[in-house]
């Protein structure tokens, strides 16, 4: 390869980009020593809690107080574990990030620990005493609805040495993400992919998906199995760590007398099993309507069968080259139904206050995500390549941030998060919108096709990838908590068996190569998470046609509903908003939503 080419196909480091396309990393902290200063400040206040400690029955103010303490520390205590991660994201290389994440792990566990008294105590009280209490101070009256949901789930509260026992263990059990993201982030090397002219491109976590969407089918192919198998070369590695971090959730789950791993992540949400168990029902009875789609885009590809990689291969001839500040524009204006004051605010956080980190570089890791903590910005992390797809990522990533933003604004810190089955609705609210608006201005039928490319991505990932690692996900933990050891043997074939059914024989099946998505994927090291991607499309297609159509209330429901953080459960907040996830309604219909683009693409290829 030329110097020529070296230099064109080679990714920038950091410091190379604008600073108005890197994360606003300054307003957060000036650098590691105040990072390290306000750690130390942090630790100091920590003994604080401890004064607190058997002293919650001598009035309503000691629960107040404590509670009041306890979500300052842990707010201080998100930003500096926010820092350290959002540094090591968009660096891999950044070797005191990564030091910082370990000193910060170690402060997440003190913490716990230091604050593991104050469920049991309030338990111990009694409900009644304690709802009567807050009738009597304000200051405590803001914790009615977590004191219910604590009381809702005591029986499954420690006593106070457990609780600390299992804070203290954080640290511990934080250990196992942190080598995971070590290996896919810098210890995994990728072969350099290589297109039809025989040119080299490299392939690293933050440039493969561009890669995969090349038109250039020996380019997609390579950069597939340079990729898979890279993973598949630290097979056993990462076998060994997803066994780890089950076995994680499985203690956990049993430590806190759950029958299962998954009753444990629904019941800490209050989501009812049937939503879980229809989901993936609904999933595999609409399998025959991907097998239609795959079989229409190898038509249209000119092949007879598609492979893996031309599952992303463009079907338009001049895909639309998108600049970022375009894509924030046109973003803006569709989610203006919403009220000036959204589209503003989404604006300025992208143009002016650099919410976003923008553009691939050297060590920088795959994926995307939004992120921080109240008090700050709602960062996103991502890899723009000018693009339908990078448009995309960005829409998507902007519902969970301003998602984030009104719910920061509105609740009160103990109510200023939200569930994962509530965050992917608003991520796919806004790509839903954003999607009709681009239909209804972009009526060049190369640009419809691409537009028709882009839902499929992303449905593909949320209505087809996510369910199958979900179907994974389910059969894993049952092996392990009966007991049964799982090597990357077992791992791949699993997988495998589960790609083979979803594509049918639609798609040709390297059962190796395929079977090594789970490896893939961090999303499964966080408890039963994946299949909340489904709902969350779902319901958000259900919430966005209303809104669509002009329904002013609609529109103020959804606000409303992305306001709410935590202070409602999550299928209750949806109810408000106007879907019912406890009927497979809400699915149903975004199948349709999903056949209608497949019928549109089939007209116009």
């Amino acid at each position: 390869m030329s110097a020529e080419e070296q230099t064109r196909n080679a990714l920038p480091v950091k410091e190379s980009i604008e600073k108005r396309y890197r994360w606003n990393s300054e307003s957060v902290f000036s650098g590691t020593e105040e990072w390290s200063l306000e750690l130390a400040s942090f630790l100091q206040e920590l003994p604080e809690l401890n004064k607190l400690n058997g002293r919650l029955a001598e009035g309503p103010a000691l629960p107040a107080a404590a509670l009041d303490l306890r979500d300052r520390l842990g707010n201080r205590l998100g930003k500096l574990i926010f820092y350290a991660v959002m540094r090591g994201a968009v660096d891999s290389g950044d070797a005191e990030a990564r030091s910082m994440e370990s000193r910060a792990a170690g402060a997440e566990s003190r913490f716990a620990e230091a604050s593991a008294f104050i469920e049991p105590e309030l338990i111990a009280l009694g409900e009644e005493r304690l709802l009567a209490w807050t009738a009597e101070s304000p200051s405590l009256a803001v914790y009615r609805h977590w004191l219910e949901d604590l009381f809702r789930q005591r029986s499954h509260v420690r006593s106070r040495e457990i609780e600390a026992l299992l804070g203290s263990a954080g640290e511990v059990f934080a250990g196992i993400d942190s080598v995971r993201d070590a290996l896919a982030d810098s210890d995994l090397r990728f072969d350099d992919a290589v297109d039809s002219q025989g040119a080299r491109h490299p392939v690293a976590q933050s440039s493969v998906e561009a890669l995969l969407s090349s038109p250039d089918r020996t380019l997609r192919r390579s950069a597939w199995e340079s990729y898979c198998d890279a993973h598949l070369a630290f097979g056993p590695t990462l076998a060994a760590i997803y066994s780890a971090a089950v076995k994680k959730d499985v203690f956990l789950a049993r430590a806190r007398g759950y029958g299962s791993s998954l009753e444990a992540a629904l019941f800490g949400v209050n989501i009812p099993r049937s939503v879980y168990d229809q989901t993936l029902a609904t999933f595999r009875s609409r399998l025959p309507l991907w097998h239609r789609y795959w079989k229409a885009k190898a038509a249209a590809l000119g092949l007879e069968k598609m492979s893996h990689w031309d599952i992303w291969a463009p079907l338009s001839k001049k895909p639309p080259k998108i600049g970022y500040e375009q894509a924030v524009g046109w973003i803006a204006d569709a989610l203006e139904p919403l009220g000036g004051d959204y589209a503003a605010a989404l604006r300025k956080g992208c143009l002016e206050d650099r919410w976003v980190d923008v553009y691939p570089t050297e060590g920088k890791g795959g994926g995307a995500f939004s992120y921080g903590a109240q008090g700050l910005f709602p960062f996103i992390k991502m890899s723009w390549t000018d693009d339908l797809s990078s448009m995309s990522t960005l829409t998507h990533e902007l519902g969970h941030s301003m998602h984030s933003l009104h719910t920061w604004k509105t609740q009160p810190p103990v109510y200023a998060d939200y569930s994962i089955f509530v965050a992917e609705v608003a991520s796919n609210f806004h790509q839903a919108m954003t999607r009709a608006h681009l239909f209804s201005i972009e009526k060049d039928r190369e640009f419809q096709i691409a537009l028709v490319e882009e839902a499929m991505e992303n449905f593909h990932r949320y209505f087809f990838i996510m369910p199958i690692l979900a179907l994974f996900e389910k059969e894993v933990h049952s092996r392990i908590e009966a007991g049964e050891g799982l090597t990357d043997g077992d791992l791949r074939a699993l997988m495998a068996k589960l790609f083979a059914e979803g594509y049918g024989d639609a798609v040709m099946l390297d059962e190796d190569r395929e079977g090594s998505t789970w490896a893939q994927f961090g999303h499964l090291y966080a408890n039963f998470y994946v299949f909340q991607y489904a709902t969350g499309i779902s319901a958000a297609h259900a919430l966005a046609k209303p809104v669509l159509a002009g329904d002013r209330a609609a529109a103020e429901r959804y606000v409303e509903f992305i306001s709410a953080g935590s202070s409602v459960y999550p299928v209750d907040a949806l109810a408000r908003a106007g879907v019912d996830m406890t009927s497979p309604a809400a699915m149903d219909s975004a199948y349709e939503v999903l056949e209608s683009y497949i019928d549109l693409l089939e007209r116009l290829i």
